[in-house]
């Protein structure tokens, strides 16, 4: 990918990471590096049934074990926080099982030990007496079946303004039930040449983040210190504050580099409990996970989406109706978020005149599920795509000319009543059938394997409503350094941030300081997720550099001197201070204009910026073994201005091989009992450079965010939009079977071949 600004210094030019030299040479900091004096470590004791009446927890062999420190129960924690429920959409997680446990693997109790070997045997002799209740696993039945009850009662949290008009709930599985109405989809189905009724299925995906979850907390004189590998240091500090009922500045968070997070690390997971923990013992405490246990804390929401579309007679969607069950396991996390901010664009980026869509958050029996690169998006892009290509066969129509017939245009406005804008789906979907050739036929082999391809297009609505805050300072010498809480976890964001403020500043980006989230220093940012950061971050710093200005200049005026940028600054703090010495603070928040939809869904405001991803595959396929393989994956994304060309082509890269994941490999298997089947990387794959196609492609089109800084916008997450619906239709293109379940298998393809076949031959 190439590009290159010609209106800037610093915007647009590829920059080096900021930190990559330290990551070379094993020097970068992460929170795993640390430890403390007087540390001790502790182990969980994880329930081994879906739901269950704790009876009875016996502690005394594990007490008992030379070097263990104690053993912790719920009944301890209470103790100390006296209600220990959390999370950021219902106060719904208790830290340790308060009396009923609802999935496997939930914590159950804690050993703390000197020493980690030591808390991890002594935490298998700790015995749990359980009464088995009935579980519930499938989303669709949960929601309509209310004789399995995960929760008696909601408890609605109140965080986030977007979600306080969550209720308390009792008898219902259901934690969020979001509708969109527009239009009269009835009529539309009434009138239609046809009409076309599909169901898709995707399944619970891990994050897998190499560096897994740590925490280690240390109570103190004025608080408590927290540790964290974390994407939101604001958002802990606010919680763990609420939860021991003090004033929030006698809590310190902390983050470093993260070791990748993809929503894994958003919100409250180890914090609570390693602060309950620390408390407890009044010693330091590290919580560390395994890569296993990480399958028990957090994944991706299982989906089962229902879409049916009306079509006229020149194939226009004149009517659709969706219906998305998600499956959110056993606590809600964010998952009531996702559920409305992913639901509202299940009908897709198409210009539909009559839109129904019922988009439901469901508790099950199984491990949380939470946000994931893509914030649910992938889901529904999978189905109304896959439905798209669908359509497009049973009409005779080709599936780009299908897709460029119906597409929602800038300026027209989408079903829940927002005007599109600054939104480059047609040059995003036709940049992607440029780089696919797709004009020109391919040549779909012989014999046993086949050729096919397909293509996709997904959009992104950015999360609001958020708020961001940033510093950033110059010192007596002029230098100048960046404070703020957004976490670089790998995204490249302190070197983004950095060239935002050096453009305002007129200085070299490599020569500001970027310093780590740290809540006693750094301002509030909501959190690192869903590609917020270089836009809403973006404004705050560029706002944040443009106040250092304004700071400087008054300063010059002050002195009666002229003022000519930031060079000038070492000279006239010298003047003001008789020396080196003294600071200039800038200050910049950014919060985006939002208006709640209202309760058919409709809102004229509901997102600052959409983010637009396409994908074009082209695979072949075993016809006897149904074994596949992609021969070529092109990426195409509306990023708006591209800050750091060379991040950007990093970041459509990962995400587009992160999707291939959850396309044909990742699969957490669940038996019928609710136990997890492949919680290790043996068991459970994860793309390796095999699997990356040997033609592979990246491009960002030309297209400005005119609210974003420098004209840029969010790209973490575009890249995995169009993946899945893609390979589905390069398969179907090729050998004639559709898979409408990810994730898709030789098994699901073979097997389909064959039904065909005895379908074609019956005997």
């Amino acid at each position: 990918m190439t590009f290159t600004s010609t209106q800037h210094e610093q915007v647009g030019h590829s920059v080096n990471r900021l930190e990559s030299r330290a990551k070379v040479t094993g020097a970068a900091d992460y929170t795993h590096n640390l430890s403390l004096p007087r540390m001790l470590h502790a182990k969980v004791v994880r329930s081994a049934h879906a739901h269950a009446r704790i009876l009875g927890i016996d502690t005394q062999r594990a007490a008992a074990m030379p070097g263990v420190f104690k053993v912790v129960t719920a009944r301890d924690v209470m103790q100390v926080i006296p209600d220990p429920h959390y999370g950021p959409a219902f106060h719904d997680q208790p830290i340790l099982a308060i009396e009923k446990a609802r999935h496997i693997g939930e914590p159950l109790a804690v050993v703390l030990a000197e020493d980690v070997h030591v808390a991890e045997a002594a935490a298998g002799l700790v015995e749990v007496e359980y009464e088995v209740l009935p579980a519930v696993f499938d989303e669709v039945q949960a929601a309509h079946d209310t004789g399995i009850l995960v929760h008696d009662e909601l408890r609605p949290a109140g965080t986030f303004p977007d979600l306080k008009h969550l209720a308390g709930r009792k008898g219902t599985n259901v934690a969020l039930d979001y509708r969109l109405r527009h239009g009269d989809v009835e009529k539309a189905f009434a009138e239609a040449a046809q009409v076309f009724d599909h169901t898709f299925r995707t399944q619970q995906v891990m994050h897998t983040p190499m560096e897994p979850m740590i925490s280690i907390a240390e109570f103190n004189e004025r608080g408590i210190t927290i540790h964290t590998a974390s994407q939101s240091p604001s958002f802990v500090r606010l919680e763990i504050a609420r939860l021991l009922g003090w004033p929030e500045n006698r809590v310190q968070v902390k983050t470093r580099l993260l070791g990748g997070g993809f929503g894994a690390k958003l919100y409250i997971k180890l914090e609570a409990l390693a602060a309950a923990l620390t408390l407890i013992a009044k010693r330091p405490v590290r919580v560390a996970l395994t890569m296993e246990e990480q399958f028990y804390t957090i994944t991706k929401h299982a989906t089962t989406f229902r879409i049916r579309s009306a079509v006229n007679a020149q194939g226009r969607i004149t009517g659709r109706h969706c219906e998305v069950y998600w499956n959110g396991g056993a606590y809600a996390d964010i998952g009531p978020r996702v559920t409305q901010k992913s639901g509202f664009t299940a009908g897709g980026p198409y210009d539909i005149d009559h839109l129904h869509i019922d988009s439901y958050q469901v508790y099950t029996n199984l491990p949380p599920a939470g946000a994931f690169r893509g914030f649910g998006i992938t889901q529904v892009v999978w189905g109304y795509e896959s439905q798209a290509d669908l359509i497009a066969r049973a009409i005779g129509m080709d599936p780009l000319e299908f897709r460029r017939l119906n597409l929602l245009e800038n300026g027209r406005p989408h079903g829940a009543g927002t005007i599109m804008k600054d939104a480059a789906l047609r040059q995003v979907l036709d940049t992607v059938a440029r780089r696919m050739d797709w004009d020109t036929p391919i040549e779909r082999g012989t014999g046993t394997v086949r050729k096919g391809r397909g293509l996709g297009l997904g959009f992104k609505a950015l999360v609001a409503p958020t708020t961001s805050v940033a510093t950033v300072t110059a010192a007596g010498d002029g230098s100048c350094t960046l404070l703020m809480s957004t976490v670089d976890m790998g995204q490249g964001s302190d070197t983004a941030m950095a060239i935002v403020a050096a453009e305002v500043l007129g200085i070299r980006a490599q020569d500001i300081r970027v310093v780590h989230p740290d809540t006693d220093a750094t301002p509030y940012d909501m959190a690192t997720l869903g590609s917020r950061s270089t836009f809403s971050m973006g404004n705050a710093v560029k706002a944040a550099a443009a106040d250092l200005l304004v700071q400087a200049r008054a300063l010059a005026d002050s002195l009666g001197l002229p003022f000519n940028g930031m060079p000038d600054v070492p000279t006239l703090l010298k003047k003001k201070f008789s020396m080196q010495a003294g600071t200039l603070v800038g200050t910049g928040s950014f919060v985006p204009s939002y208006t709640s939809p209202d309760a058919n869904g409709q809102s004229p405001d509901i997102t600052p910026n959409w983010m637009i991803g396409g994908t074009g595959v082209e695979v072949e396929v075993d016809t006897e073994t149904g074994h596949f393989k992609i021969l070529r994956m092109e990426n195409v994304v509306d990023c708006g201005t591209p800050l750091n060309p060379k991040v950007v082509e990093t970041q459509i890269s990962g995400a587009a091989i992160m999707q291939l994941g959850m396309v044909h490999l990742e699969k957490m298997d669940f038996d019928a009992d609710g136990q997890l089947r492949n919680a290790s990387f043996s068991e459970y794959k994860i793309p390796g450079i095999l699997d990356i196609p040997e033609h592979f492609g990246c491009e960002a089109v030309d297209a400005q965010q005119s609210t974003g800084p420098f004209g840029a916008k969010g790209l973490g997450e575009s890249g995995c939009f169009g993946v899945a619906s893609a390979v589905a239709e390069a398969i179907h293109d090729a050998v004639g079977v559709r898979i409408t379940t990810l994730p898709i298998t030789p098994e699901d393809i073979h097997k389909a071949l064959a039904r065909r076949q005895s379908e074609e031959s019956p005997t």
